[in-house]
């Protein structure tokens, strides 16, 4: 789940106060980026509008977390007057640190160079990687996976024709859908079984899955930062823009992609939406007679 809410206490701040953190100086050589990092919620995940958060870590003491001078000052002056008189007592015994710290997710950040994160409620199905130096919080869905071969299944149509029918519709199509990951991800029957697949070197299908996710990653990264763009420019490249508008480019590399993730099924590529969940269907019900088919371990709710 998130690292950080707002009724916990106010971790998350401005630009302007990080950028001013940014530049106070640090008596003690403390990098204050290592406490102060770009946040996400379910919102700006797509849309390039990051905020920033104040986090000392899952235990870090109170004299090691007051090193980092400015950051810690600012918590001390906004965060510590929140917390006073609150019930619960990590809140004001620790009130420097956040209220539910997420230890599965920190194990995430302290062990991977990388991790996949989609947001949970989205009219785009789209998943991104994400830095141990960037937090997310509780309205994003994070999986403890870093390898383009499951990045790629996951952004593959099958994957979100799967999501679609068993995810829940928010209002109207334009609000989004909901991902719910215990009716979704625990059910979705992977082409092949998760967590033992081969490596990419060892298998072809993996490898052309793989190559076909960071071919789309390439693509997507080149749109959204072109060479000698404006900081303007910058903040109008979204990802709800692009998948908006779905050029050409982008359509390609996820038919590419699908039908990588077709042949890794051992199907065809022109089947219909309909024929596909039904063989998704199938191949669950020949698995497990619709119990989970994929571990929640893999997923930080």
């Amino acid at each position: 789940m998130g690292l950080w809410f707002a009724d916990k206490g106010s971790f998350d701040i401005s630009d302007e106060a990080a950028q001013k953190i940014f530049r106070s100086l640090s008596p003690f050589g403390r990098d204050y980026r290592d406490v102060v990092k770009v946040g996400f919620n379910g919102k700006n995940l797509l849309d390039r509008k990051p905020r920033w958060v104040i986090d000392f870590g899952e235990d870090m003491p109170e004299k090691e977390a007051s090193l980092h001078e400015a950051p810690f000052e600012y918590v001390k002056e906004v965060v510590w007057k929140e917390r006073r008189g609150r019930r619960e007592v990590r809140q004001t015994s620790l009130w420097w640190l956040h209220a539910r710290p997420s230890p599965k997710y920190r194990q995430i950040l302290a062990k991977q160079a990388r991790y996949l994160a989609t947001a949970a409620t989205s009219k785009h199905r789209v998943y991104v990687w994400l830095t141990p130096r960037v937090l997310v919080d509780h309205a994003i869905i994070v999986f403890a996976r870093e390898d383009d071969y499951f990045m790629g299944v996951m952004q593959s149509c099958v994957n979100e024709l799967w999501t679609r029918a068993r995810g829940t519709q928010v209002r109207e199509a334009e609000s989004g859908f909901r991902y719910t990951p215990t009716t979704t991800f625990e059910t979705f029957p992977f082409p092949l079984s998760l967590g033992s697949e081969p490596a990419e070197n060892d298998s072809p299908v993996v490898r052309a899955i793989a190559d076909a996710a960071r071919e789309l990653d390439r693509l997507r990264e080149a749109w959204l930062n072109p060479p000698n763009a404006s900081e303007e420019d910058l903040k109008t490249r979204t990802l709800t823009k692009l998948y908006n508008a779905r050029p050409e480019w982008l359509a390609s590399a996820h038919r590419t992609l699908d039908q990588a993730v077709f042949a890794a099924y051992g199907w065809a590529s022109n089947l219909t939406d309909q024929d596909i969940l039904g063989r998704l269907l199938a191949l669950n019900h020949e698995r497990g007679t619709m119990r989970p088919q994929a571990s929640c371990s893999n997923v930080i709710l």
